[in-house]
C-alpha cells in the first residue's frame, strides 16, 4: 500500500518550488513547469522518492540504529520535535553546533556535564552551593538542554541524518558527507540534491509539507521499530523453546539408556538360559 497519494501531496502544497531566479539548476530533473514566475515540483517524482526514502530507512531503523532528526528554521523545528519524540529518536532544532558529528567525542562531553548537573540536583550538593553558582549552574543546564536536549540519549553517532532544508542544514550535510553517514532530505527548488543519498524533491517552507513528509518518515520508523520487535519475541520464543527441549533431553536420555540396559540384561540372561542345552547336546 502507498505511504500518501498524489492528492494528499498537492492539498499539502509540496508542489509549490521557490521563484525560477532562485532556483538550482540541478534540481531541473525534479521540476515539472513553470507557473507564474515559480517552479512546480513534479509530484510523481516525489512519489517515487518519498517512498524509496521510506523503505530505506524503515530498514535503518529495522537494524536498532538511530536517525538524527535536524530542522532549525522557525516552520519546522516544533514539527520534527514532536515527531521525533514519538517514536524516541534524536533530533536538532536549535542550531547546528560545528562539529557535532565530526568532533562526537566533544559534544558528548558537554552531554555528560548535563547529566553531572542533574545529580548535582538530585544528591544534594546544588543546595549547598551558593546563590550565585547556583544561578549560574542553572543558566548553564538551560543553554545545554536548548542545545543537546535532543540528543541527550545519542551514545554513538547516528546511522543516518533526515534534514529539512539541506540550503540551511549544509553544515550537516557537509559532516554526514565526511564521516559517510547516509543523508535523507526535504529538498526545494532552490538548493543542491547531489549531496543527498535519498532526496525527496518537496516544499521545504510549507507546514503542512513538512508536517506531511515528515509523517511518512515517521510511519516507516514505527513499521521498522514494530518489525524489530516482533523479531525479538520470535527469537526470545525459539531461545526458550530451545532450551526447555534442552532441559527435557536427558530424561529422554536416561529413559533410553535405562531400556538400553534392561534389553542388555534380557539377551545376556537368555544366553546364560540357552548355554547348558547346548552343551548336554554335544556330550
Amino acid at each position: 500500500m502507498a505511504r500518501t497519494t498524489y492528492q494528499d501531496l498537492l492539498d499539502a502544497g509540496v508542489h509549490f518550488g521557490h521563484l525560477t531566479r532562485k532556483w538550482d539548476p540541478k534540481m531541473s530533473q525534479y521540476i515539472f513547469m513553470e507557473r507564474n514566475g515559480i517552479h512546480i515540483i513534479d509530484l510523481n517524482k516525489t512519489l517515487s522518492k518519498v517512498e524509496e526514502a521510506a523503505a530505506a530507512i524503515k530498514q535503518i531503523v529495522k537494524s536498532g540504529r538511530k536517525v538524527l532528526f535536524v530542522a532549525t528554521k522557525k516552520q519546522a523545528k516544533d514539527i520534527v520535535a514532536e515527531y521525533a519524540k514519538g517514536v524516541n529518536m534524536p533530533y536538532i532544532t536549535e542550531r547546528w553546533l560545528g562539529g557535532m558529528l565530526t568532533n562526537f567525542a566533544t559534544v558528548r562531553k558537554s552531554i555528560k556535564k548535563m547529566s553531572n548537573i542533574d545529580k548535582l540536583t538530585k544528591d544534594g550538593t546544588y543546595s549547598n552551593l551558593s546563590k550565585k553558582e547556583r544561578l549560574m549552574i542553572q543558566r548553564e543546564r538551560i543553554k545545554l538542554e536548548t542545545l543537546l536536549g535532543g540528543i541527550a540519549d545519542l551514545n554513538r553517532l547516528p546511522a543516518a541524518l533526515f534534514l529539512i532544508d539541506v540550503k540551511k542544514e549544509h553544515i550537516a550535510v557537509s559532516e554526514a558527507l565526511k564521516l559517510n553517514i547516509p543523508t535523507f532530505a526535504m529538498v526545494d527548488t532552490n538548493s543542491d540534491p547531489s549531496n543527498i543519498d535519498f532526496p525527496i524533491p518537496a516544499n521545504d517552507d510549507a507546514t503542512k509539507s513538512i508536517s506531511l513528509i515528515t509523517g511518512i518518515i515517521i510511519k516507516a520508523i514505527e513499521e521498522g521499530l514494530d518489525e524489530r520487535k516482533r523479531e525479538k519475541d520470535d527469537e526470545t520464543e525459539k531461545e526458550a523453546a530451545a532450551a526447555k527441549a534442552k532441559a527435557d533431553a536427558p530424561e529422554v536420555q536416561d529413559r533410553s539408556e535405562g531400556g538400553k540396559r534392561k534389553r542388555t540384561a534380557d539377551v545376556t540372561a537368555e544366553a546364560e538360559t540357552e548355554a547348558p542345552a547346548a552343551d548336554s547336546t554335544e556330550e
